[in-house]
């Protein structure tokens, strides 16, 4: 128990014991404790932030609570979902593996588990998750309500494998979905923005466990987008970043090997940002001298990367360098032309610009606001490192990614509307009627979700 726990829960104890309830004197009062999310761009100071110890006592708290409330997961996202002037709750105490069972392969995980923590649960129990992101700091309930997704033609995003899940409603019922109970629900709370309640855990459908064999090469951006047809069919796993003013794209593919382990070692990613920011900030007057440059110091010291090791151990690399971000998903067939349109608007008008923009694919589910519904989509992802601004090329971007009809990852930023939405998801107009059902006076809303529902601030 923390402190915190400690001292809300001293007048209970009190009462227990017989004794007399400690007060504060008057005209004291508790301290605010700040939030921020993990790039330090979204911060807030919620009135309360509280930490429920189990289904019970979050239901009591749903139930009795005034003001807007905003679950928080590990504070990964860079969109606006979770500040708030109200109170914020924290899912740490429900983390960690519930339930399996070996002959269905499926495990069921607390909500606020990382996704960092799944290799260590669910290897020893000869299980494994058939994807995860290239970013493993995100909790479950983060990573699922924001419809956060790896890379593989064939392979859904996390929020695919849930096989069934615990709902908390903002009135405080406990609720259990699958696709056999409450489906129409089961399909909204799958990617729900925690707007429908807290989600406490999941039961994910699971494979046994396995290695990868991860390549990184260098190529030609022309060679990498002539090719992306095909290297998506050929690869279990297919990603490439593109390198802005260098001509060149950073090719990874992932696929299921029974070679001995070669471990990944340091990961190199960090140091290389760092020569590019360094070489943007002495090369940004010429765009031809950068890229003959990049060229020069690729040839001389890039290697081909060639590993293989466990699954929980290939998909994520260190993000030691904090960033914002904004990522859209376009119908697959479609990224070439949008990454070649992207490159050559960002080129010309945003000399700053260095950070790799990374593209993936991902498999077609049924959730409701999954920006995977209904078709195969890739995805085309902006960065602009923290102490940055980010807005200006994400303004230039924007509009490109919204003409190839693109949708936005929740967790990253974005400037849809709810009329934008209502023309993106089929089901948008469902799921808003479903949420207000289960929350009339919109406690679950902070002003970011009211502006996305087009509802008065």
């Amino acid at each position: 128990m923390q402190r915190r726990d400690l001292l809300k829960g001293g007048a209970g104890l009190a009462a227990a014991l017989g004794l007399p309830a400690i007060s504060l004197p008057a005209g004291a009062q508790t301290r605010a404790i700040p939030w921020q999310n993990w790039s330090g761009y979204l911060r807030c100071t919620p009135q309360d932030r509280v930490a429920p110890a189990d289904s019970s006592e979050l239901a009591t708290l749903l139930k009795t609570s005034t003001g807007t409330v905003r679950p928080v997961g590990a504070g990964h996202s860079f969109s606006g979902l979770v500040p708030t002037d109200g109170t914020i709750v924290s899912l740490r105490h429900f983390s960690g593996l519930v339930d399996h069972d070996p002959q269905a392969m499926t495990a069921t995980l607390g909500a606020g588990t990382k996704l960092g923590q799944m290799g260590e649960l669910l290897q020893p129990i000869g299980q494994a998750l058939p994807n995860m992101p290239d970013v493993d700091e995100q909790s479950l309930a983060g990573a699922m309500a924001t419809g956060t997704h790896g890379t593989g033609r064939e392979l859904g995003a996390l929020h695919a494998y849930i096989d069934a899940l615990q709902l908390v409603t903002p009135t405080g019922e406990v609720l259990e979905l699958s696709r056999e109970q409450n489906a129409d629900l089961f399909a909204a709370a799958q990617v729900s923005l925690g707007t429908l309640g807290v989600v406490t855990q999941y039961r994910l459908r699971n494979v046994e466990p396995y290695s990868l064999r991860r390549r990184a090469f260098l190529m030609p951006i022309e060679e990498l987008l002539a090719e992306f047809p095909s290297r998506i069919q050929q690869h279990r796993g297919f990603e490439m970043f593109y390198i802005p003013f260098s001509g060149h794209g950073l090719a990874i593919t992932t696929d299921i090997s029974t070679d001995s382990p070669s471990p990944r070692g340091e990961d190199q990613d960090n140091s290389a940002l760092e020569d590019l920011r360094l070489l943007r900030d002495l090369l940004s007057w010429s765009p031809l001298a950068r890229e003959k440059l990049f060229s020069m110091i690729a040839a001389l010291t890039f290697e081909a990367e060639d590993n293989v090791d466990l699954w929980y151990r290939i998909y994520p690399s260190d993000r030691a360098v904090r960033f914002n971000e904004m990522e859209y998903h376009i119908p697959q067939q479609r990224i070439p032309e949008a990454l070649a349109e992207v490159r050559s608007t960002l080129e010309a008008e945003h000399p700053e610009v260095f950070f790799p923009i990374e593209v993936r694919v991902t498999a077609p589910d049924d959730a409701w606001l999954s920006p995977f519904q209904g078709e195969p989509r890739g995805s085309i992802a902006v960065h602009r490192v923290h102490d940055e601004d980010p807005l200006p090329v994400q303004r230039t971007v924007e509009p490109i990614f919204r003409k190839y009809g693109g949708r936005p990852h929740w967790g990253k930023m974005h400037n849809l509307s709810s009329r934008d939405c209502a023309e993106l998801y089929p089901r948008w107009q469902d799921f808003a009627r479903l949420r207000a059902e289960l929350d009339p006076q919109g406690r679950m809303l902070n002003d970011h979700l009211r502006q996305l529902f087009g509802l008065p601030a």
